[in-house]
């Protein structure tokens, strides 16, 4: 069975795939048991499975476990702990970002990418950067005012 290596959260891991096309998404849940990116709507339109790859937002649930290969992956496990969120969590628990929360990994995990490009956004470029994670629940000012709020205290 062909096996896939690459940098998870910062270590190295491999995973055993069958099908070359397998979803990213479909190993973080499964096998390697990361429960911060979800399955929303499986056609990359909705950001409920972003991930960073290499620093860049991407969607899990179109990219091939063999385009993972040799990359640098970052979960929403990746950032912080409970203990030391990283700023952009810490950001959103302070706002009370999350109502249903489905969305809520997704966003970070955008503005995370966003805030690597663009360390002091203006609130229009939030809204870009936000722009291709569906929110359905209304919390969406406070996802804007924690992206905001992340933004005076990045490193």
């Amino acid at each position: 069975m062909p096996r896939y290596t690459f940098r998870l959260n910062g270590r190295g891991v491999s995973v055993d795939s069958w099908d070359p096309a397998q979803p990213l998404l479909y190993a973080l849940r499964g096998p390697l048991a990361l429960h911060g990116p979800k399955f929303g709507c499986g056609l990359g339109q909705c950001g409920a499975c972003t991930v960073l790859v290499d620093k860049t937002a991407t969607r899990s649930c179109t990219l091939p476990v063999s385009g993972a290969a040799g990359r640098d992956i970052t979960t929403l496990e990746g950032l912080g702990t409970p203990e030391r969120p990283d700023p952009v969590q810490a950001a959103f628990i302070a706002e009370q970002a999350a109502q249903c929360g489905y969305c809520t990994n997704g966003m970070i995990m955008a503005a995370k990418a966003l805030l690597s490009r663009t360390p002091r956004p203006t609130l229009e470029q939030v809204k870009q950067g936000l722009a291709g994670n569906l929110c359905r629940c209304g919390t969406h000012t406070r996802i804007l005012r924690a992206v905001m709020r992340a933004s005076q205290v990045q490193s």
